[in-house]
């Protein structure tokens, strides 16, 4: 049975303008493969509810599990929380459980529980809490799509949490072999293998290295034994990785 396959939707003004680095789908996408779940696809979308709306409505209809990162904090601009139940058609209001464990969070900071960190225990209904260990505003999952923080250090903790509960599949394993030859010099004899093995992906990543060309050739699978053979395969056909 092939894994679930799965898609990211990042959220946030500052991710295309460049002020901030994306580090969550790196840190995603090697969770996921750990899990056997296959990322397949990668969005970014600005802080504007119809785009949020129209990207949610499309990755969740086409993937077994959608992802977002950010916009769900205590400020005007976060509005993943209302764009997502938007996209259900559900309403959206402070629940009871979210705001229990804001107001014993911010209780044991000394910290007041205003109207703006209430709102960040705003859930749609039917949604599952995504616990928060670091920060407690929680995440929540609605069908297939999970909403989580943008902050890298709470959407990790966020990952952890939620990960367990999903079904993967056969986590994705991969091996390298490093060919000091062109490209175009390859690209045949690859080409001849990958269809040989069709049931694994094949991946080259050129390189120039003190002048000479070359290329990682990484192949992909979930299955230790095709994965061998393949290597195996391509290193008979290319000697010592070198001409």
């Amino acid at each position: 049975m092939p894994n679930p396959k799965a898609a990211i939707l990042i959220i946030g003004d500052e991710i295309l303008s460049g002020r901030t680095r994306d580090a969550n789908m790196h840190y995603l996408a090697g969770e996921l493969t750990r899990v056997g779940i296959d990322l397949k696809e990668v969005r970014v979308v600005a802080d504007e509810a119809p785009a949020i709306i129209a990207a949610v409505n499309a990755l969740r209809a086409v993937y077994a599990h959608v992802f977002t990162s950010g916009g769900i904090g205590p400020t005007h601009d976060d509005i993943t929380a209302d764009a997502v139940a938007t996209a259900f058609g559900l309403e959206l209001h402070v629940r009871d459980d979210a705001r229990a464990i804001l107001a014993a969070h911010y209780d044991r900071s000394g910290l007041a529980f205003n109207a703006a960190r209430q709102r960040m225990a705003r859930i749609p209904e039917g949604a599952t809490l995504i616990e928060n260990p670091i920060s407690a505003a929680p995440g929540f999952s609605l069908e297939n799509v999970h909403v989580m923080a943008g902050v890298p250090n709470i959407f990790q903790a966020m990952v952890a949490s939620l990960l367990p509960r999903l079904g993967g599949g056969e986590p994705l394993l991969s091996q390298t072999l490093r060919i000091e030859r062109g490209e175009g010099e390859i690209a045949e004899p690859l080409a001849g293998l990958a269809a040989e093995y069709a049931d694994l992906s094949f991946g080259s990543y050129p390189f120039i290295q003190n002048g000479a060309y070359g290329s990682n050739i990484v192949i992909r699978g979930t299955d230790p034994t095709r994965l061998d053979a393949a290597i195996s395969r391509l290193a008979s056909l290319f000697p010592a990785g070198r001409t």
